[in-house]
């Protein structure tokens, strides 16, 4: 049976096929601007700061180091929610290697094994990182969300979706090992990510 998503899809801003217009023509006029449309609602994907950068290379290089097969896209676009309507650029899709290659801006998720968010410090972080995305992931279907929250210093593993959420959820202060469970199946050492937000925290970032 289809799924149908009985979220008040008439109160949306807009559909799908005008926020991919926006976006782009956003993208054109202003370099760095990313939009997203997550629970049909136009919302700004921060620029990322340098700890946000610094996060987003770590965990890139431990998926080349720990899955090698596996690629972790910083910028691709992903169709999200029920029926597709939504748009999200995580900060990270685990994927096979070269499982984009014939994707457009925005592709579907199957296929993508976890996506990432790394907070950043604007006003609607926690509804959108913390409540918004997750739910979302979980509609796609895509098995692990991984969640590093900067305020929160902590790190937040999302698995098991059925039903348009996550059923297994498990939480880790900074500093701790994470295991990210199959497909996934890297273990993190999260203690560079203690230290570097100690040491932003130190320099008032």
């Amino acid at each position: 049976m289809t799924a149908v998503d009985d979220r008040p899809q008439a109160h949306a801003q807009m559909q799908p096929e005008q926020f991919e217009a926006l976006a782009a023509a956003a993208a054109r006029e202003a370099d760095g601007l990313r939009l997203e449309f997550i629970g049909g609602k136009l919302g700004v994907k921060a620029v990322p700061d340098g700890l946000h950068e610094t996060i987003t290379m770590w965990l890139v290089r431990q998926c080349l180091q720990h899955a090698p097969a596996l690629d972790l896209h910083t910028g691709q676009g992903l169709r999200i929610e029920t029926c597709r309507k939504g748009r999200a650029r995580p900060d990270g899709t685990l994927a096979p290697t070269a499982h984009f290659v014939r994707a457009g801006e925005w592709a579907d998720p199957d296929g993508v094994l976890m996506t990432v968010e790394v907070t950043s410090h604007d006003h609607d972080t926690n509804q959108r990182d913390r409540v918004e995305k997750p739910r979302a992931f979980a509609e796609s279907g895509i098995p692990v969300h991984l969640l590093i929250d900067r305020e929160g210093e902590e790190v937040t593993v999302y698995s098991e979706p059925v039903d348009g959420s996550y059923q297994e959820r498990h939480s880790a202060a900074f500093g701790k090992t994470v295991t990210l469970p199959e497909p996934v199946g890297i273990t993190l050492d999260t203690e560079p990510l203690k230290t570097w937000s100690s040491t932003a925290r130190g320099s008032g970032a």
